[in-house]
């Protein structure tokens, strides 16, 4: 149904469904661009939800609106897609998709547990793997960004931080980016389908079989850190321990991945920012943070409009569905003085590639230390770094922006 002060031809070059073409993938920002200007707030009739691309309007619906998007399993069961009930059976007990006080109960019994603390103490082991990760390609004078650091840096890390063993590293990737599949697009390929739901299933086994371990024999590491946290006698429930174990372990692999990998892109794009870089590498915690805004790894999120709200001078009714393209406010002209210029000293730089307020990412202080490692010493081992061979290609990712590979020369 369409909103009634919505437009009644909504123009469909405009619609967020273009990015399903891979050129629009490739460069989404001239289409964010056009939203912006010519319509900030607007009704998507293709994708049924309202879609925010000011930055203003981002922030003010990452702080407003509510979080409770994901489909239960009876919606999909009325809308014919019952065959997913097992995602949404783990989506909607996910901190993710809550709002206070639920949101607030969970993220501050796991926050006890993925304090910035615990992530110093990991700050001096996250270089010696990346250095162990260096030295293996050094020799061949190439690297497969991806395939050789960008997927195994947050996949060791993340597997370390939580307390499973280095073997099922691999594994675990693999089923996260199944489920981060399922977290990013618009749609789900039907022919996808099975292999979600039974990466979906084994995440939840593994997470469980997991938790029992750690119960009957305590090891140090984030899911013992879940299973022990307490807040005046409150604890989490096992279900809860693994749902949100397993949305920790794909947020911090998929958008560390990203940011190395497409961050190494933009700067190969951008040769005066990379030399400036190469010069000065005391830049590089600026430089991630413009890298973030520049090519967020998380492009958008969806939101539901508690109450009825007018932004840009539309109604959006109770209950209508929002998307909130981060990516787009990123590049905002209000927000950020000539946005599409990378700059990797820019000022006052409050990008929302983490998301805002109550459910920003409490994972961001790992992926920036991760990042800011792994470009330090890519840049301090191979300071002639040169874009390598090959087509660059974009994964079929709307909502999780990143490469297939990125091939470099050292």
């Amino acid at each position: 149904m369409t909103p009634q002060n919505a437009t009644k031809a909504a123009d469909p070059s405009l619609s967020l469904y273009h990015l399903l073409e891979p050129s629009v993938l490739a460069d989404p920002y001239p289409l964010y661009r056009r939203l912006r200007t010519e319509d900030p707030v607007h009704w998507d009739p293709f994708l049924h939800k309202w879609v925010l691309t000011r930055y203003a309007d981002v922030v003010f619906a990452l702080q407003r609106f509510s979080a409770k998007c994901a489909p239960t399993p009876e919606q999909l069961d009325m809308m014919g897609m019952g065959v997913l009930s097992p995602a949404a059976q783990v989506m909607v007990k996910q901190m993710l998709f809550m709002d206070p006080p639920a949101h607030t109960r969970i993220r501050g019994l796991a926050a006890k547990a993925f304090t910035p603390r615990r992530v110093e103490v990991l700050r001096e082991h996250i270089e010696d793997i990346v250095d162990g990760m260096l030295d293996e390609v050094a020799a061949k004078g190439s690297m497969e960004v991806i395939a050789d650091l960008a997927a195994p840096l947050p996949a060791t890390v993340t597997g370390e931080l939580l307390g499973v063993p280095r073997a099922d590293r691999d594994q675990l990737k693999a089923w996260s980016a199944d489920f981060a599949e399922l977290l990013g697009n618009f749609q789900l390929n039907p022919d996808r389908v099975p292999r979600v739901l039974r990466s979906i299933e084994a995440l939840l086994s593994y997470f469980h079989d997991a938790v029992r371990r750690d119960r009957e024999n305590p090891h140090d590491g984030l899911i013992h850190a879940l299973v022990t946290a307490e807040i005046d006698g409150d604890r989490l429930t096992d279900e809860e321990i693994v749902t949100n174990t397993i949305v920790t372990m794909v947020g911090g692999q998929e958008t560390t991945t990203n940011l190395i990998a497409t961050g190494l892109l933009t700067l190969f794009r951008h040769p005066d920012q990379l030399d400036r870089l190469r010069d000065d590498l005391s830049l590089i915690p600026s430089a991630v943070e413009e890298l973030l805004r520049y090519e967020a790894p998380s492009q958008q999120t969806t939101r539901i409009a508690p109450e009825d709200v007018e932004l840009g001078g539309k109604l959006i009714h109770k209950g209508e569905s929002c998307l909130v393209v981060m990516g787009a406010a990123n590049r905002d002209p209000e927000r950020f003085p000539d946005p599409d210029r990378l700059d990797l000293t820019r000022p006052d730089n409050r990008h929302v590639a983490f998301g805002w307020a109550g459910h920003f990412c409490f994972g961001a202080p790992l992926g920036r230390v991760e990042g800011q490692i792994a470009f330090r010493k890519i840049f301090q081992r191979f300071p002639d770094l040169q874009l390598g061979p090959g087509p660059i290609t974009w994964r079929n990712n709307l909502g999780l922006r990143g490469l297939n590979a990125l091939s470099v020369v050292l």
